[in-house]
């Protein structure tokens, strides 16, 4: 896999309305483009993210941009629900949470009879990190929890391509120091 290059001009510097980072999954390439973030002075813990690291808030997100049309179902709902866990520290689902709102959406989409009208990915993990009750950085170890827990609730084994677990192991790639 190529190593890819983090801007780091103007880091943390930039007023929190003007970028952010955002970064889309294509097999093994990571794609990062400059959009808006926020300043962020705990490395480990952040609320709103930043130039230098993806949240876990972000790469749902991204997968709401890379992914956002396909109708959310139980593999989706179970990578959501862990990534929402490792955010937020919280075992428990949350009612009105990312979570809740996948399940319940993959449970409409499966009594659903026609593709029309079944919630998407978009319709649950846009804005993502404003909607988690906290957030932190992506680490290898949340990445593999994601992983974990879409490829339990997958029959092929799979995780699905541009999906959450994706999203989550791109963040984590782009958070590695190089």
């Amino acid at each position: 896999m190529a190593q890819h290059q983090r801007p780091r001009d103007q880091e943390n510097t930039l007023p929190h309305d003007q970028y952010r980072d955002v970064f889309s999954v294509s097999g093994d390439d990571v794609v990062r483009k400059q959009g808006v973030g926020f300043p962020q002075s705990d490395p480990t813990v952040a609320t709103m993210g930043s130039l230098d690291t993806v949240t876990i808030g972000e790469a749902l997100e991204a997968t709401a941009l890379s992914l956002g049309d396909k109708p959310v179902d139980r593999k989706d709902a179970a990578a959501i629900q862990a990534a929402e866990t490792r955010a937020t520290g919280e075992s428990d689902t949350r009612p009105g949470g990312l979570a809740a709102a996948a399940q319940a959406a993959a449970a409409t989409n499966e009594q659903a009879l026609s593709e029309e009208g079944k919630v998407t990915i978009a319709d649950i993990l846009t804005d993502a990190a404003e909607k988690l009750r906290g957030d932190k950085v992506v680490t290898s170890e949340d990445a593999e929890a994601v992983v974990g827990a879409e490829l339990r609730s997958s029959p092929e084994m799979k995780t699905t391509p541009g999906g959450v677990a994706d999203s989550m192991s791109a963040g984590a790639r782009l958070n590695q120091p190089f």
